[in-house]
């Protein structure tokens, strides 16, 4: 028989259930795999259920998680058996197993534009694995962990970074089953997909995935299996597409705090945006008490030592009516940061066409903003003809019926987060852009990128395909369905908000001196507790600054790993700060 005949028979019996279960089990005849295999992966253990002859000494085995880890069970015989064993302590995992046969499977002929996926060569990489993992909620590996792995040929991590700055942009664990345990299945698996929320780029996760596949096709791997949540229909979806197979291979976790919301019902928080969440499971670990009053506008109180307070997300009861009638309207707040001696731009109130015509005239480019509203609602940026500045007026006064038009500063966009008088947090953030495909039109781009940035923040992020876009696309020389070219980045929006679909990048430890203390000076003069400020700036390590406006219900979420949660819960209660610290 030729080897390319052998191979085949080989795959065929791996697929036969009469030949070998679908948990990975071995016929008696079958080669034997390595006993009771663990791969440690760095986030977490691997533990391959079908190498294990003792369903105690599996259960005790998981049972051994380590703190801080995320171990997982997989192709377990008698996962109920298992389970039986340990009840209070582990659970069948609510996820799904695709199985993606590797003799069928064909490499895409479509080249991603912008980025490059390559093996990870550098600590470096392996920090910026750490940082991703982090960023997405996902339990980080040590990075000399990934570093020492380098040369492993049981563990691959591939990574995909950014063509133009080289930034980290997605990552992938794959673990070669053979060279694992001698795996008579002749199988693999892929783990721990991960890519940048910010990224703009389409196609990065897919990309991981195929590099990966053909990296284990080119071994002769037989399969490739990964495992997704249940109720993932995006990912269920493109692994379907890709010619992925689901497979009864069930997993099985230990009951740890990062896996409670797998076998835990849903509370009334659950319900509760992103913003109100992050206060609410900070406050449930100080052992504070927490009433859902209003899920759909963010409502909640909190009760701790007979004292209660009711908070929407960020904003509190020890934030006065008369520092959120500062925020709010920002003509107040102009006034009242110009006169405490902070630098803000020439702002002026407009009740007409021509008022607002003359100021452009004096400025050459302005902003057009509502007196009253929030997330970057009916606000245009870099506003340079009377065509552009008669729409951006009927935009903004479909939110207020006050327009201010205020001088365009340039700059980056930074929001500073200050609490209790002290800057927690900082971030640029950047407006939303699209990176072209030479196939697709600016709309499709555009909506494409927007359903990106909806799944990455909860729904809490999308772009408008409204006028102000329509502006942005056309003043760069384009049109919304227009082709744009391969691989040329187009900015599709002048405001950096999160809600119109900008990104949020942290700075905190390079922001300056100078500009902590503007920040702190501006909450001082509004005499606000909790607030977001909006600083334009030439560099985030200078000391020039221009204060464009204050938010008073900041959203704490979009500046993680900062602890913003943590120090708002240290100012409603004080008394359970040192307690967390301990913990």
């Amino acid at each position: 028989m030729s080897a390319k005949n052998r191979l085949r028979h080989r795959l065929e019996r791996s697929r036969s259930p009469s030949l070998a279960g679908w948990d990975g089990s071995a016929r008696h005849d079958r080669p034997l795999a390595i006993p009771d295999a663990v791969v440690d992966c760095g986030w977490g253990r691997l533990v391959f259920g079908q190498t294990f002859q003792d369903s105690a000494r599996l259960a005790e085995t998981i049972k051994l998680e380590a703190p801080g880890r995320r171990d997982i069970a997989m192709y377990l015989r008698d996962p109920h058996v298992v389970i039986a064993m340990a009840p209070q302590e582990l659970f069948l995992d609510p996820s799904h197993t695709f199985r993606l046969w590797l003799d069928q499977y064909h490499p895409s002929r479509h080249r991603s534009a912008g980025f490059t996926v390559r093996l990870l060569n550098s600590l470096s990489d392996a920090e910026s694995v750490h940082d991703l993992y982090k960023k997405r909620h996902m339990v980080p590996p040590d990075p000399e962990f990934v570093w020492e792995q380098r040369t492993s040929r049981a563990l691959i991590y591939l990574v995909a970074t950014d063509d133009l700055s080289g930034a980290l942009i997605g990552a992938v664990t794959g673990v070669d089953h053979q060279e694992a345990f001698d795996d008579p299945e002749n199988g693999s698996s892929l783990w721990a997909l991960a890519v940048d929320p910010q990224a703009q780029q389409p196609g990065i996760g897919e990309t991981l995935l195929r590099q990966l596949a053909e990296h284990f096709q080119a071994r002769g791997r037989a399969f490739m299996d990964l495992s997704v949540m249940h109720n993932n229909y995006q990912a269920i979806r493109l692994y379907e597409k890709l010619g992925f197979q689901r497979v009864p291979v069930f997993a099985i976790k230990r009951k740890n705090p990062y896996n409670e919301p797998l076998f835990v019902a849903d509370g009334p928080e659950a319900a509760l945006n992103p913003y109100a969440r992050i206060i609410v499971d900070e406050a449930r670990r100080r052992g504070i008490g927490v009433e859902v009053l209003d899920e759909e506008a963010g409502y909640f109180s909190l009760s701790f030592g007979g004292r209660t307070l009711v908070c929407r997300e960020s904003l509190c009861e020890l934030t006065s009516a008369v520092a959120m009638s500062r925020c709010d309207d920002k003509a107040v707040t102009h006034r009242l940061l110009r006169r405490a001696g902070l630098k803000v731009p020439r702002q002026q109130r407009v009740s007409s066409l021509a008022e607002a015509e003359a100021l452009l005239a004096e400025h050459g480019s302005v902003v057009v903003k509502p007196a009253r509203g929030e997330q970057g609602a009916g606000i245009s940026v870099d506003v340079r003809s009377p065509q552009a500045l008669e729409t951006a007026l009927a935009s903004a006064r479909r939110i207020s019926d006050s327009v201010l038009i205020e001088e365009y500063v340039r700059g980056q966009d930074l929001r500073i987060v200050v609490i209790d008088f002290k800057v927690v947090a900082a971030a640029v953030r950047r407006p939303p852009e699209i990176v072209g495909s030479g196939q697709h039109s600016v709309r499709e781009l555009i909506e494409k990128q927007s359903r990106r940035r909806a799944a990455a923040t909860g729904g809490e992020s999308h772009i408008p395909l409204d006028a102000e876009t329509r502006r942005c696309v056309e003043e760069a020389g384009f049109s919304l369905d227009g082709v744009l070219p391969e691989g040329q980045t187009l900015v599709v929006r002048k405001t950096a908000n999160l809600h119109t679909g900008g990104t949020i990048h942290d700075v905190t430890s390079r922001l300056s001196h100078k500009l902590c203390r503007a920040a702190v000076a501006t909450a001082r003069a509004l005499d606000i507790p909790v607030t977001g400020l909006d600083f334009i700036v030439p560099s985030v390590e200078g000391d020039d600054y221009c204060i464009i406006e204050a938010n008073e219900r900041p959203g704490l979420a979009n500046h993680e790993p900062q602890p913003t949660a943590q120090r708002f819960i240290d100012l409603l209660f004080p008394q359970t700060a040192s307690r967390r610290r301990r913990a």
